[in-house]
């Protein structure tokens, strides 16, 4: 069995070099553009270039992150980012955008892809999907549990990586808008304000959306033996002490089979939030799961501390194997072959030759001793043979000439080269010529008063069979709208959706990848969510060609970049309502000790400005509703000219009612506070 990869985050060269020789298989980093973690230092492109030769040379593997959201005016440069990184040789593109995704494998098919975590992927057929678009590798979500991890395992052939320690965010990766809502900062974009760490109250906590530094490093061999490829530690931002101690507790986990007292005080001490957790791996869930930093955390971290790590990866870590064969022959030049096992690189000293001894032969003792010593270097020899004439020698100076131009040489050839193909694709940038009046709304609640105001309703798939055939009498056209939360139900919700198409209704609301693989395996009409984060016209151009019906686009790119959004696909926009800012596995009502029994499902949360968040809970997953609706409904005839619309009715109240808004034509009060979202506003 193949050991699992132990891959570190840089986002400086000190941290690479902590990591590499700290023990790491592999690294990732970002570029100054087009990285998750636009705050860290990030690499030039002869930063990039040198940090492949270095990590190359020395068996570590460099992964590129692009993983954020592309606007169209960004499309051409991205892709000019990835033809530069293809000729620095890097080893893989870590991508968040699904339609950069694709045509990036058009444009370079050899170059590896994995999904980034941002993706959302979570299920099955999730990862069958990325399979499929040709990904070799796909980041799991944060919130997944052993078993499941080890059902995607068990059933697709595509490599999984999965994080084992570092910074938990309340929401599953992709899918959070609370930074971008709140101020503009978009955490799909890289510019993350981190808004959940600050204090959101519920009965009983302050901290409601802070979760502890999550670790799961003890587990390492079990989650080799059920076919995880890659273990993954967070920390971009941090620093390069951090990123050391945390290889190396991976490093000694895996080597030796346990994590030294000291490695793991030093791991904590560094950085935590009151210590670690590992609640998702093993499905623990619940108030044990939630912290936040406080002084104790901070003040651990001293000076004395970080020096003492620093210490341990002051030297080379020779990790790469060589064999070598030392020939020695009277009136010949000595010669050293070595190879790494894929490569061969033969010296010769031709200024000497070999002649008889005056007093001491060179022995194989003595030359094997100094071909060894390789110290200040990544190399180390597992086996050297020697041939030499009876009663020859050579100065011990010429064995060291020849051991430094060997290993020289054998720098230059792993320094290889992937010669990538890459061909820059055209864009079509030409805006659909669309005139589309449909009105479209997806429903929480089934209300009586529910009526044709709607030319498609999405109801959710838990809906009673009497609602669905009291729906069915009233509306147009309904279709099923599928939960994008949909750890281990997947199967369950599989199951669900051909009873309803059985039933006859053939169109779902899909807001998660694997989402939308299943119900286009089953048959249904798949209509792309506002939550697939559709914000250019590359993703609009995959959505239409992997089948898709028609998308709503992201709810955040803005107006004038929806109508100028190319492809020939329907397409339409959120209006109106509670937009869900995060999904989340942990319920933030459980950092206050509470359970389903007590909250029954309508859950509240406080932010320090006394604005109050509903929670909505489908029994497996909780979303964070936005403290006022979006409202764009005046706006729509004005400002966006070919594109269907869609409200959500999410909470219960007197204003979110369906039937309210069908009897007055679609006008809300002039009292209620709203909100216009992003789609003027924009973001960063």
């Amino acid at each position: 069995m193949k050991k699992i990869e132990i891959l570190a985050p840089a986002g400086s060269f000190e941290s690479v070099i902590s990591a590499v020789r700290s023990g790491a298989d592999a690294v990732y980093l970002g570029l100054q553009d087009f990285s998750a973690r636009k705050e860290a230092k990030n690499f030039s492109f002869e930063e990039l270039k040198e940090t492949t030769s270095y990590c190359h040379i020395r068996n570590v593997k460099v992964y590129v992150t692009m993983n954020t959201l592309i606007f169209d005016r960004e499309l051409e440069d991205a892709l000019e980012c990835v033809k530069k990184a293809c000729e620095c040789n890097i080893d893989a593109l870590i991508v968040q955008d699904i339609g950069f995704a694709n045509m990036v494998h058009k444009a370079c098919p050899n170059l590896h892809l994995h999904g980034s975590t941002q993706m959302s992927v979570h299920t099955l057929s999730g990862a069958k999907l990325l399979k499929e678009m040709g990904f070799n590798r796909v980041v799991l979500s944060r919130e997944m549990s052993r078993e499941e991890i080890k059902y995607i395992a068990d059933n697709v052939d595509i490599e999984l990586e999965v994080f084992v320690h570092g910074a938990l965010c309340m929401c599953v990766s992709g899918q959070c808008y609370f930074s971008a809502m709140l101020g503009g900062r978009s955490g799909n974009r890289g510019y993350c304000a981190q808004t959940c760490r600050l204090p959101f109250k519920v009965d009983g906590c302050d901290h409601a959306l802070s979760l502890k530094d999550n670790s799961i490093i003890y587990y390492l061999d079990d989650m080799e033996s059920i076919g995880v490829t890659s273990a993954k530690i967070e920390g971009r931002m941090k620093r390069p002490e951090y990123v050391a101690s945390a290889v190396k507790a991976c490093y000694e986990k895996r080597e030796k089979g346990f994590i030294s007292t000291a490695t793991m005080e030093n791991l904590k001490n560094v950085f935590s939030r009151t210590g670690f957790t590992d609640g998702y791996y093993t499905n623990h869930l619940g108030h044990d799961m939630f912290g936040y930093r406080k002084k104790e955390d901070v003040v651990s971290a001293t000076e004395k501390l970080f020096r003492e790590i620093r210490t341990s990866y002051k030297d080379e870590m020779q990790r790469v194997p060589l064999k070598g064969k030392f020939t020695l022959k009277e009136n010949e030049s000595p010669t050293f072959e070595v190879t790494d096992g894929k490569n061969v690189v033969i010296a010769t000293c031709d200024d000497v030759k070999g002649e008889k001894a005056l007093k001491v032969a060179l022995s194989e003792e003595k030359a094997v001793s100094q071909f060894s010593k390789t110290g200040g270097t990544p190399y180390y020899f597992s086996n050297i043979e020697a041939e030499i004439d009876e009663g020859i020698t050579v100065p011990i100076s010429s064995l060291n000439k020849i051991r430094r131009e060997v290993l020289s040489i054998m720098d230059s050839k792993r320094d290889f080269d992937y010669n990538y193909y890459f061909t820059m694709p055209e864009i079509d940038f030409t805006p659909a010529d669309q005139r589309i009046t449909e009105k479209r709304a997806e429903v929480r609640k089934i209300d009586d008063k529910i009526g044709k105001d709607y030319d498609l309703i999405f109801v959710p798939i838990t809906i009673s069979d009497e609602d669905l055939e009291k729906v069915k009498k009233k509306c147009n056209k309904i279709g099923i709208s599928v939960p994008r939360g949909l750890f281990g139900r997947e199967d369950k919700i599989i199951k669900k959706l051909k009873e309803f198409k059985a039933n006859g209704i053939n169109d779902t609301l899909c807001n998660n990848l694997g989402a939308v693989y299943f119900c286009k395996e089953l048959g249904f009409n798949v209509h792309g969510g506002e939550f697939l984060n559709i914000t250019n016209t590359a993703s609009v151009l995959w959505a239409e060609e992997y089948g898709l019906t028609d998308i709503l686009v992201s709810i955040e790119i803005t107006d004038e970049q929806i109508n100028a959004l190319g492809g020939n696909i329907k397409r339409g926009l959120v209006s109106y309502g509670y937009i869900p800012l995060m999904l989340t596995r942990n319920c933030p009502v459980k950092s206050g000790r509470k359970d389903c029994r007590t909250c029954k499902k309508h859950g509240k949360m406080q932010d320090r400005k006394k604005y109050e968040f509903s929670l909505y809970c489908d029994g497996n997953c909780v979303e964070v509703l936005n403290s006022v609706p979006l409202n764009i409904l005046s706006e729509i005839n004005k400002k966006f000219f070919t594109f269907f619309t869609m409200e959500k009715f999410y909470v219960e109240n007197s204003v979110e009612k369906v039937e309210n808004y069908g009897e007055n034509n679609g006008k809300r009060s002039q009292t209620t506070t709203y909100t216009r979202g992003m789609y003027f506003r924009g973001i960063k």
